[in-house]
């Protein structure tokens, strides 16, 4: 579809006088949804060659190369290394208006892939020092596909928008890499991409296993607030047959495990405020016959109230600390936050479920979901300029979301069916803002 179309409606409709109000003057819904028909099988394309070269955070260069390369195509103001591969699309429409900012991620994770896909990565990658596996198990690849095919359309539309989209692609979602103090949006933000233009308001989505090309969200606390936790215990080495003779860093490992779990369980009321602290890695010794001197433990905190996380926390550290202090032990104990809460604004989270449901279809948008312990940076926006994240569901057709592989699993896939009803999503909620 040309651009011409929405513009030839919209004035013959203004000439007949069907649109008596500037609040009705909006683009077309069924033209729009005509344009991204249109953009699709380059948005499928999008998504199997990121999915087959991924990248991890901060070293999404070739990514980072395709979007800015694509984004130029279509005459939009391109900045690059923004947080160092970041890239921003910026689209000046026609006539002045408001700024409006949606966004996307762009790293892999440290997984070795097990979808059986013909597209399936096979790529490495560089993690804490080793050469790791690195697929897109996590959907970024599908965000990355989806916010370019809504580049393109909204661009085909140039002449016709009252104000200004911000495209943001962003790296390191995942978290900073160890040695960086930020994480990509963090870093993305003091490096000035809410600025010059300044979006009002930013928009974004994440694929999760769902009912195909549903929508859902809530407002004020959707996702979890998360921290890195590191634990070092310090003990003295031994022979494996005389305990005794040193200070044992696997005993206490097992204690403060436990310590941790039953601190959670019997503290904190899961029924007002949702809160998971899972310990994950665990790195202690050599030979099967030495007790160690050293053990080191890492796991992630999830929250929803910032004064109960605080207080989590000093509680967890004074714990661990008795619990090494029983044995003769020590233990240094750190945290460090990678993603703040996701808080959606509750009027522009009320104003966006028609307009979500006008891009995924009557009775498929639930903006009243419950929280969830996953976590997202897309949250540091959120801090500086109201916002909006959503999730659109996206397991196989026929299999029940329950049991179909979660984010982060070696099988995770998405359904490319629901890419149509992501980029119809960004599409709509860019313009149905502008004209708002």
């Amino acid at each position: 579809m040309s651009s011409a179309a929405p513009k030839l409606l919209l004035a013959l409709a203004l000439a007949s006088g069907s649109l008596a109000t500037p609040a009705l003057a909006q683009a077309p819904t069924r033209e729009i949804s005509a344009a991204v028909e249109g953009v699709m099988p380059q948005v499928v394309a999008w998504r199997r060659d990121f999915h087959q070269h991924p990248e991890l955070g901060f070293a999404e260069t070739r990514t980072a190369a395709a979007v800015a390369e694509h984004l130029r195509s279509l005459g939009l103001e391109v900045r690059t290394e923004v947080g160092k591969t970041g890239v921003v699309g910026i689209l000046r429409g026609g006539r002045p208006g408001r700024t409006v900012a949606l966004r996307a991620d762009m790293d892999a994770l440290p997984v070795l892939e097990a979808t059986g896909l013909p597209f399936a990565s096979t790529a490495t990658g560089t993690y804490q020092g080793q050469t790791v596996p690195v697929a897109h198990a996590c959907g970024h690849d599908a965000h990355l596909a989806m916010l370019l095919g809504a580049a393109t359309v909204l661009a085909g539309m140039r002449e016709d928008l009252a104000g200004t989209v911000v495209f943001i692609f962003q790296p390191a979602e995942e978290g900073a890499p160890p040695g960086e103090p930020l994480g990509g949006a963090a870093l993305m933000i003091a490096e000035g991409v809410l600025k010059d233009p300044a979006p009002e308001a930013i928009f974004g989505l994440h694929v999760v296993p769902g009912v195909p090309g549903t929508i859902f969200y809530r407002p004020q606390g959707f996702m979890a607030a998360s921290d890195r936790v590191d634990i070092v215990i310090h003990g003295r080495q031994t022979h494996g047959a005389w305990p005794w003779k040193g200070i044992d860093v696997i005993a206490v490992t097992g204690q403060v495990i436990q310590t941790i779990n039953t601190l959670t369980a019997r503290t904190i009321d899961p029924t007002t405020t949702p809160t998971v602290f899972t310990i994950a890695t665990l790195d202690a010794g050599v030979r099967y016959n030495i007790i160690p001197d050293q053990a080191t433990l890492s796991g992630t905190l999830r929250t929803f109230d910032t004064a109960q996380r605080d207080d989590l926390v000093r509680r967890a550290e004074a714990a661990v600390d008795h619990v090494a202090a029983a044995y003769g032990a020590t233990a240094d104990f750190s945290i460090r936050q990678n993603a703040a809460l996701v808080y959606n604004d509750e009027g522009l989270s009320a104003w966006l479920a028609p307009v979500l449901e006008e891009a995924a279809g009557t009775g498929k948008v639930n903006a009243a979901t419950p929280p969830t312990t996953v976590a997202e940076d897309f949250s540091y926006f959120q801090r500086e300029i109201p916002g909006v994240f959503y999730h659109l569901g996206a397991s196989p057709d026929g299999v029940d979301p329950a049991t179909s592989a979660p984010n982060h699993s070696p099988q995770f896939d998405v359904n490319e069916k629901v890419l149509v009803v992501g980029v119809r999503a960004h599409v709509f909620s860019a313009l149905r803002f502008l004209e708002r």
